[in-house]
């Protein structure tokens, strides 16, 4: 996938939620800006992919509680100059969850989100533009922590088994509790 397919993605995403609207925006904007978007090595932000997992029956998600950031999200990860989004949400999702057999319900965006990173002891503060999928694991896998997870959790459909109250979470929570 070169830069022109997400464009493309971006372009044929129609948010409905207000602030998913001013992520695309800023989304094309930074892309059209920065030709190294998608490398870590730009400090003031870089392209980052994510998913929400379903379970093989599709009736569970797989959140990730950060061992960094000390917080719940869903799993995903830096490009690292890789534009083809939807391959890095995968490999994210296959590295941090333990499982290979994943694959997208759909090849179009899910959410979207621009959120700030803090400053650590590697980088300066700085934003990711989070392209995110709706993915699926397609095997009887079970699930294998990592370094970078305090704890993977699967939760239903039951809004008081979401452990965070993250607003860019709880959308993709919300869209997931909404699909048909």
């Amino acid at each position: 996938m070169k830069r022109s397919a997400l464009t493309t993605l971006l372009h044929n995403y129609h948010p409905t939620a207000p602030e998913e609207i001013i992520f695309k925006e800023s989304m094309l904007q930074f892309m059209a800006a920065h030709e190294d978007c998608f490398e870590r090595t730009l400090e003031i932000g870089h392209f980052t992919a994510s998913c929400w997992l379903l379970n093989k029956d599709g009736d569970k998600a797989l959140l990730l509680h950060h061992a960094k950031l000390d917080r719940w999200f869903q799993l995903g990860g830096h490009c690292d100059g890789d534009s083809d989004v939807l391959a890095v949400a995968i490999k994210e999702a296959q590295e941090e969850s333990g499982i290979m057999g994943i694959s997208p319900v759909s090849e179009e965006i899910f959410d979207i989100d621009i959120h700030p990173i803090p400053e650590n002891k590697r980088d300066k503060a700085h934003d990711h533009y989070d392209v995110r999928f709706l993915l699926q694991v397609t095997s009887d896998e079970d699930i294998v922590s990592n370094r970078e997870s305090k704890e993977l959790r699967w939760i239903g459909k039951n809004r008081s088994e979401l452990p965070t109250d993250n607003p860019s979470v709880v959308r993709m929570f919300q869209k997931w509790e909404n699909r048909k």
